[in-house]
Parts: structure tokens; sequence; C-alpha cells
């Protein structure tokens, strides 16, 4: 389904937001994280796919590729972390402590009384443990029922404690939320709610860099060399961080953005028909895990009411697809390891193909430049070998061979992704 989003505006970036998240602050999160060994020490690539482009009718396609990130697979290193490393340097300002040292785990023997704790559908927690294994406190993960062991495991693996609970990704967030109260732990999670905006905005803040770097190589006062932006909606936090970079850097001429999600997990859907953070309608349950949310954050709600351009959802089967187009590299395009959320941007541009009156709303037409964010790789692999019918390294090994084919070498990914 589409919804044309009817309180979107064309306006410079609201004062009051820039005081929430602002290009400077997360251009300062960049630099720290730019310290940390769990990450790649370069920008993710922006692949460009012009035969797939060419297939759609739009003029250019590049899909921003967080599975190339680090080893936590996903785009939620950038966000966890970022959290974690301002509450601390919060807590205890008069302590002097540097983000640089903080990651470096210098001050662990200080930090093991600290715990947080948060839900999480995979990727967030397991960011979230990897730094609070870095920097050397102790994290608990709560996972709800429809959490595969595949990714209980991966997050076990950086030392957190987990706790499973039944019911869906919100039981989990309520349980996280009543075991910090109980225990004096503190939560760092993705999603805001009633009295619980300071972390959820860090996090939010830190996924903006995904734009910082995506324009880099634009000079400042430039238009935007995008039309069209394509995000996953989730409970709003990576499309908010995206958005509001890209709204205080372009004002009125920012790109028209398009958000995504699965239509049993409609939330943000749903919040526009109502005009306010709202519940989904749906089970929940999708083989996008990480969307597979049930309520707004209210904090997201603030940005994207008045930014997002049109809202829509897309199947479970649309996705798989889409997954598979994109690991198969359609019709000579560079094979991309996309996971299941990952795919949910390419999903929502083909279902728009054959929609011509939405491709008018939005100005979707053949000299569109569109970009799309692949926000995790295969990060529970045996799903993604059941989905696609190979395993990653099958794909990885093709990407390899089609970069070997057309001369760009590996180490230089970002510089010939463009």
């Amino acid at each position: 389904m589409q919804l044309p989003n009817p309180r979107t505006s064309r306006q410079p970036y609201d004062p009051n937001l820039r005081q929430l998240m602002s290009i400077a602050a997360g251009r300062q999160s960049r630099s720290w994280l730019s310290t940390w060994k769990r990450l790649a020490p370069r920008s993710t690539p922006a692949w460009s796919l012009p035969k797939l482009a060419a297939a759609l009718d739009v003029g250019s396609l590049h899909v921003k590729d967080e599975s190339k990130r680090s080893e936590l697979g996903s785009f939620k290193a950038l966000g966890a972390p970022i959290a974690l490393l301002r509450l601390i340097l919060r807590r205890w300002p008069e302590r002097q402590w540097t983000a640089v040292d903080l990651l470096a785990g210098t001050h662990a023997d200080r930090l093991h009384e600290l715990v947080v704790i948060s839900a999480t559908d995979g990727n967030h927690g397991r960011a979230l443990a990897a730094a609070a294994q870095s920097i050397g406190c102790r994290c608990v993960i709560v996972l709800h029922a429809h959490v595969s062991k595949e990714r209980e495991d991966a997050i076990a693996a950086f030392g957190a404690e987990i706790i499973r609970i039944a019911g869906n990704y919100d039981a989990s967030v309520s349980e996280a939320a009543r075991l910090a109260a109980t225990n004096g732990w503190t939560v760092v999670s993705d999603t805001s709610y009633d009295g619980y905006e300071e972390i959820p905005r860090d996090v939010m803040q830190g996924y903006g860099i995904l734009v910082d770097e995506l324009l880099e190589d634009s000079p400042e006062g430039s238009l935007c060399p995008f039309t069209h932006v394509i995000l996953q909606g989730g409970v709003g936090g990576l499309a908010a961080g995206v958005v509001s970079h890209f709204w205080e850097r372009y004002g009125a001429k920012r790109p028209a953005i398009i958000v995504v999600e699965p239509e049993q997990a409609d939330c943000l859907y749903q919040s526009a028909l109502l005009g306010c953070a709202s519940r989904a309608t749906g089970t929940v349950d999708s083989v996008m895990a990480g969307l597979a949310c049930g309520a707004t954050s209210p904090l997201a709600w603030r940005f994207l009411q008045p930014t997002v351009d049109m809202f829509m959802t897309v199947t479970d089967g649309q996705a798989v697809t889409a997954m598979r187009i994109l690991a198969d590299g359609a019709a000579g395009d560079i094979p991309i390891v996309s996971g299941e959320s990952g795919a949910a941007g390419l999903a929502a541009l083909q279902a728009l193909a054959d929609k011509p009156e939405m491709r008018r709303k939005l100005g979707l037409d053949a000299s569109s430049r569109v970009v799309l964010f692949n926000t995790e790789g295969a990060t529970a692999p045996g799903v993604y070998k059941g989905i696609v019918g190979r395993d990653a390294d099958a794909v990885l090994a093709a990407q390899s061979k089609w970069l070997e084919h057309n001369g760009i070498p590996e180490g230089t990914l970002m510089a010939h992704a463009h």
C-alpha cells in the first residue's frame, strides 16, 4: 500500500529539531567512531546499479551498502555505540574521559558496575553488546519469542547476558524498561517513549553518519545529488536520523522521502493516517525482523511527519524477491548481500514501478536519481541461505569476481562506488 503524506511540507530545518539532532553533532559522532577497531576504516560503498535503474525506469539507482560496515553486519553499529559513549560522558563529566579512550577499553576497570539493557530484534542488541564489550561495562539483552537462536548466538558472542520472553518486540521493550527500573540499570534503546528521549536521540543521531558519508563529495551549497531517498521504517529511528541530515542541509530543496515497512508492522503508515505516533494494525511478525515493530517512536515521528512524502508497506514476499535480485546482480550489476530488512527499499521501488499515479505524485520518472540503504547483510546466515538459495560467501565471491572483471580493487570500494 502507498499513502502520500498529507502533512509533508517544504521548509527550512526546524530550529527546535536542530537542538535535538544536527549535522555538527553527527560529524562529532563520526569522528569518535572512526577510532573504533570494530568498524571498517572506510565509508561504506554506495553501489551504482544502472541495469536495475533502467529496468525500473529511473535515471540512476545507488545502494548504500551497510553490510560492509563491520563484523556486526548492519547500520546499527552507528547508533548504539554512540548512545553508550554519550551516556557515559554525561554521567561522569568530572572524569574528563574521551570517546577514543572509552572505545579502547582504557577505563574498563571503572565501568564494570555500569549495566546497560535493551530489547532488540537482533542488530541493535548486537551493536550494543559489542560496544559494551569494548568499553568494559555489562550488557543485558531482552529477546522476544520471534528472534531466532542464530541471532541470539550472534549477540551472546559479544558477552551479552540474554533474557528471553514470550510475546513480540513491544513486549520485550516493556520488559527491558521494567528490569532497568527494578535493578537500577540503564536502557539504551533506539525507540523513545514518555520520559525517555535522550538516549534514543543519540542513537538516531548516529544514523546521520550514513548521509554524511553519502554526501561527502558534494560541495556545500550544491543541489542534492539524489532526488529520491527510500528508507526502512521500523520504529522510525533510522529514517529520522537520515531525514534530519538531508533536511538540515537542503531545507526546502531536500529530496523526496519515501518510508517503507512490512504490511503487518505498519506503525508509521498508521501514524501518517492518524496524524500522531501510533501503533501497527497487524500481527507485527515479519521475515523483515528488524522492521517488525508495533509502535512508532514519538521522538522519531517529530522528524518524519513534516518530511516524509510517502509511506509504504510491502509484503514479506516482495522483500524476499528483492533480496534475490540484489544477490543475483540483476542484468549485470554488482551482486550485493542484503538481508531481509536490507532489501525493503528495493522492494518499495519495485512496488512503485507499475503505479503511474503514485510515481507522478512523487515526481519519480526516468530522470530521477534514487538512493536506497541496504541496512544489513546476512546477519542471520541460515535464514539468508534459505531465502536466496546460496550462502552469503557465495554472493560475496560473485561480488569479488564482478569487481575484478570491472577493474575495481576491493580496497578502494568507496572511490569507485559512486
